[in-house]
């Protein structure tokens, strides 16, 4: 650039030093001075868009390395909230087994409770009278022995090992059996119950619902009551029908709260993000 400049200067001092010079000549000089001129602007544009690219260059790259911060950020935010996530669902197969745990203890606890009700029957029933003396010089008469008679806990305990073993059809014709030939025994509420177990342990939800209403309004003084109202619950949600086993959950808390199965129904109920009050 300075080489052009210093060129345009002595051209004019030569021009004006020269008097001998013809006009063609100056008018020749003149256009060089004016291309020189031309060249010396573009140089200047040329400097000018040159220094506008590297600015350019700059913000690019500057805007770069802030996109590669906030994707670095982005990226740990995201696997935050996978670990969140995974941690959650631990913990809902935690509280998941726990219940399968609770609900096992309370089927084995109730399962202890029948035993012993069916021992009392037995005892209960079982005959007191002494065979009478003969009479003095007299001959004793022998009675024949009576026809044995089918024992109803043998049909009700013969129901439940089919309930253990996962024979649920017979457990079911078991247990129907039986509150069919002893309507008014103690353990009609509870063979009903076990009925609805069955169904519910089959998958047949809609049923098991049904049979467990009959638990509460046939038998509403049975220990089965509490138990029946906590599956019906369990039954509603396996049917996604959530809110209605919800309300069943609530009910369950609300009327028993001190039962074993009101605090299973508060484990479920915390499991699916509600509060039990």
């Amino acid at each position: 650039m300075r080489s052009l400049i210093r060129i345009a200067v002595l051209a004019a001092v030569a021009l004006s030093s020269v008097a001998c010079v013809t006009s063609s000549d100056v008018e020749k000089l003149q256009s060089q001075i004016s291309d020189l001129q031309e060249q010396l602007a573009q140089v200047k544009r040329t400097a000018s868009n040159k220094e506008e690219v590297n600015n350019i260059n700059r913000t690019i790259a500057e805007q770069t390395q802030t996109l590669l911060k906030s994707n670095a950020t982005l990226v740990a935010k995201v696997d935050q909230i996978e670990e969140k996530i995974q941690s959650a669902q631990g913990g809902t197969e935690q509280t998941n087994y726990r219940l399968d745990r609770m609900t096992q203890q309370l089927t084995q606890t109730q399962h202890d409770v029948d035993e012993l009700k069916a021992a009392a029957a037995r005892a209960a029933a079982a005959p007191q009278a002494v065979a009478p003396m003969p009479a003095s010089g007299g001959e004793m008469t022998v009675q024949p022995p009576a026809a044995p008679s089918e024992d109803p806990m043998q049909t009700y305990q013969s129901a439940y090992r089919d309930y253990q073993q996962g024979h649920y059809d017979l457990a079911v014709a078991g247990f129907r059996d039986f509150a069919a030939k002893n309507p008014n025994s103690e353990l009609s509420g509870n063979a009903a119950y076990w009925i609805g177990e069955s169904l519910y342990s089959q998958k047949k939800y809609r049923e098991a619902i049904q049979q467990f209403d009959s638990v509460v309004t046939k038998y509403p003084r049975s220990d089965k009551v509490a138990g029946a109202l906590l599956k019906k619950g369990y039954a509603y949600i396996a049917l996604n029908e959530k809110s209605q086993g919800i309300v069943q959950l609530q009910y369950v808390v609300h009327e028993h709260p001190t039962s074993p199965e009101a605090a299973l129904a508060r484990q479920k109920l915390k499991s699916l993000g509600v509060d039990s009050k």
